[in-house]
């Protein structure tokens, strides 16, 4: 059980007023009683006097020795006198006289050599004792002196007993006036050790309910006291202690929360280790990077965290060398390209910062690095053939192939194509450019995709028709409109039918077919599109490459593509239009042979299509 300092206190202070008070009743009562002794000694010296007075004449006279009769009774008149007991003994401890036994009695009073005052007197002349009487069991003062009588007789001590009734009722009644003075004084002092316990404790009860609420972080009230003493003292300095600590704490919390929010928002993965290599924080970004969560990160060494040779090298070396480093890691799992930056902290002991690490995802960045460098590459292979074509036909004209006339109008034929094809180029490289750059701006009019495919078929018919191909649509009428620009939808429309008309053998068929895109899961209604397709009974594309045939300048055959005049670009501005109208592409198988293209776009007046829904549908 657990007291509170206002109970120890009281308790205190009783405990200490109780024994003050005990110590003092109890020196005092032995104090009164030694007075009334020493009183009562004096009285019975005295009264001890007169009685060996009033024996003298009996011994010293020159008459015959005393007889026990006249013994007896002067021990009876000076005892009714003196108003006390009178015992005369003899030096062998025998009774000559006692004024408390008859005369008759006398002789058969027991022996009083064991008496202690009887045995002091005989040794030194005189004695006292205080013992209670057997009779009545009250106690009794004994002083015994030596009767003075001539030399030769023998030595006679004479015992007076005083009853000390009346001392002790005296102090009886002084033991109960002192008691109850003292339990009036006990209980004087309960109330005002109560007050005095209260008025000492109260300002401590404040103190502590203020240290209390501020341990656990609340706002504290000033403690309000007018204690001009330690208390007080203690008071105002918890209050100042209170004000400046509830400013550090704030301070701290404000800058705990933007340190925070800054490492919440960054894009850039951060760590923090200790001196060890142990993790002390890290953010949500590096959390997503490599799939751990702070809880189970926080406290474990980063060897053992991340299982990455480089990184940990690394972090070994920084810790010790304390000089800033950089290193590039890919993590196994995901391939994904990380740019760490380390950096010292400073800290030297346990759980204090001592290094930072800064992660960069530069996997888009490598991505679009080695994207550039592929292009420069096919644009440099794209451009130098048509190039070295026209060159080196040139150059045979001008060695003299000029000069044969059938000859030299084939060449021209032949430099005029490869001329032709290098505009195609450059005119598809402006034009991807333009739409990956956004200055081309799409407009967003209700379209009937009959018209569309109508007006496209109506151009792209005279191709067919040179490989006897069949164009066949399946259109619905009841269609709602989409959203969209018809020029470039047109575009998309015959860069699809072009490709098809190239790839297929002559007599194929050509089927351009536009419906409602079925509902995917719990698809929202207002998430309703159209899939426009194309598809063909051409030499198909393998499954392998469907995935890359969006991108620029793929080819699935690279020689029958150039031979086919294509320049691999137009695929890859279909993808970009498409998706500046926040639809979807992909190729699919068209059973038995051939591939069908399938373009998914959104109703006019609804949502734009999910990716998730796009590639569901293309399961």
């Amino acid at each position: 059980m657990t007291w509170s300092i206002r109970w120890k206190l009281t308790l205190g202070t009783l405990v200490a007023v109780a024994c003050g008070l005990l110590i003092a009743g109890v020196m005092t009562v032995q104090a009164l009683e030694q007075q009334y002794l020493a009183q009562f000694a004096d009285a019975l010296e005295a009264k001890t006097k007169l009685v060996e007075y009033g024996f003298q004449p009996l011994f010293h006279s020159s008459f015959s020795p005393p007889t026990p009769s006249s013994l007896q009774e002067t021990a009876r008149d000076l005892g009714n006198r003196s108003s006390a007991r009178v015992t005369l003994v003899a030096a062998d401890g025998t009774v000559l006289a006692d004024s408390a036994v008859r005369d008759a009695d006398v002789p058969a009073v027991e022996n009083h050599t064991s008496q202690p005052e009887i045995q002091q007197a005989f040794s030194t002349g005189q004695g006292e004792d205080i013992r209670p009487r057997h009779t009545t069991g009250e106690r009794t003062m004994y002083r015994a002196v030596l009767l003075r009588q001539p030399q030769e007789a023998a030595a006679i001590a004479v015992r007076v007993g005083l009853p000390m009734a009346i001392v002790d009722r005296e102090i009886a009644e002084l033991k109960r006036h002192l008691l109850l003075a003292l339990g009036v004084a006990f209980l004087v002092a309960l109330p005002l050790s109560v007050w005095l316990a209260h008025n000492i404790t109260r300002p401590l009860s404040d103190i502590a309910s203020a240290a209390r609420r501020l341990s656990s972080g609340h706002q504290t009230m000033p403690i309000r006291t007018t204690a001009q003493d330690e208390v007080g003292l203690l008071a105002t300095t918890l209050n100042d202690m209170a004000g400046q600590l509830h400013a550090k704490i704030d301070e701290l919390s404000e800058d705990r929360a933007q340190l925070l929010a800054v490492l919440t928002s960054m894009v850039e993965g951060v760590m923090v280790l200790d001196s060890r290599g142990h993790v002390l924080q890290i953010n949500p970004a590096l959390e997503r990077m490599f799939g751990i969560s702070r809880v189970e990160a926080r406290g474990r060494p980063c060897a053992e965290l991340f299982r990455h040779q480089q990184l940990n090298d690394l972090v070994t070396t920084i810790l010790r060398s304390r000089v800033p480093g950089e290193d590039e890691i890919v993590l196994p799992l995901t391939g994904r390209c990380l740019q760490i930056e380390a950096s010292p902290a400073g800290g030297e002991r346990e759980r204090e910062a001592c290094i930072v690490l800064v992660f960069h995802d530069i996997t888009e960045l490598r991505r679009l690095e080695k994207i550039r460098k592929d292009f420069v590459a096919n644009v440099s292979h794209e451009l130098r053939t048509p190039l070295t074509s026209i060159k080196g036909y040139v150059e045979a004209l001008l060695d003299g192939a000029k000069d044969d006339p059938v000859t030299s109008v084939k060449f021209l034929e032949i430099i005029l194509k490869q001329s032709d094809r290098l505009n195609l180029i450059i005119e598809d490289l402006l034009e991807l450019s333009k739409i990956e750059s956004g200055r081309v701006s799409l407009k967003e009019e209700p379209l009937e995709l009959r018209s569309a495919v109508d007006r496209t078929l109506s151009m792209i018919k005279p191709i067919a028709d040179k490989k006897r191909h069949r164009l066949v649509t399946s259109v619905d009428l009841s269609l709602p409109p989409v959203a969209g620009d018809e020029g470039r939808l047109v575009q998309v429309l015959t860069n699809l039918l072009d490709n098809a008309i190239k790839y297929t053998p002559e007599g194929g068929t050509i089927t351009v077919g536009a419906k409602l895109a079925p509902p995917i899961g719990n698809a929202e209604p207002a998430a309703r599109a159209i899939d426009l397709s194309v598809a063909d009974t051409g030499i198909g594309i393998p499954e392998e490459d469907r995935p890359r045939v969006f991108e620029r300048f793929y080819r699935v055959d690279k020689a029958r593509s150039r031979e086919l005049g294509g320049t691999g670009l137009g695929l890859a501005i279909v993808k970009h239009i498409v998706e500046g109208h926040g639809g979807q592409v992909w190729v699919e198988a068209n059973h038995p042979q051939g591939s069908r293209f399938v373009v998914r776009l959104p109703v006019s007046g609804g949502k734009r299509v999910s990716t998730q829904l796009s590639e569901t549908s293309k399961v």
